[in-house]
């Protein structure tokens, strides 16, 4: 936390750091189903003082036209998607997402791709991505292998592929 060791934080301060600091976009997305998509893209400017429109972020995810719609009225990839808009909204420093791409057609992936790879380099976002997808790892900067719950290796990528590139 700007140089600070978070561990040392007491429950209250970590749960204020996670707050203002982190987002997560889920693997099961964690809609809340008696909102609209808009209203839960919109939720998180309740408690983000610097969060982003929400009604750009989910152009952004390319789903504008469903504002009005509730998550069970939305596929699998577009509840993902939404859940990604709602995270990116929130304007976090830090963005986790679990398997993102993985309810998502190869074209909408690598356009959720290019999104999140937009946010860390023309924002400064770090984002981290846990995915058993080893195509998505040859755009990372840096790749963590772990296995059985240990990091295994750590590399830096010189010169990391496009969201383009990719292979699905």
């Amino acid at each position: 936390m700007n140089g600070r060791d978070i561990s040392t934080l007491s429950d209250n301060e970590l749960a204020d750091y996670r707050a203002a600091t982190v987002g997560f976009v889920f693997q099961f997305y964690n809609l809340i189903p008696t909102l609209t998509v808009y209203e839960n893209v919109e939720l998180v400017s309740e408690i983000c003082e610097a969060s982003l429109d929400a009604k750009q972020m989910i152009a952004e995810v390319g789903l504008t036209d469903h504002l009005h719609n509730f998550p069970s009225e939305l596929s699998g990839g577009e509840q993902q998607r939404i859940s990604i808009a709602r995270a990116l909204a929130k304007n976090p420093k830090i963005l986790l997402c679990d398997e993102p791409t993985g309810a998502l057609d190869s074209e909408t992936g690598v356009m959720v791709l290019k999104l999140l790879l937009s946010m860390a380099r023309n924002n400064g976002k770090t984002i981290v991505i846990v995915t058993h997808n080893q195509s998505i790892a040859k755009m990372a900067d840096v790749v963590i292998r772990v296995k059985n719950g240990k990091i295994r290796s750590i590399n830096e990528q010189e010169d990391p592929m496009s969201a383009d590139e990719v292979e699905w």
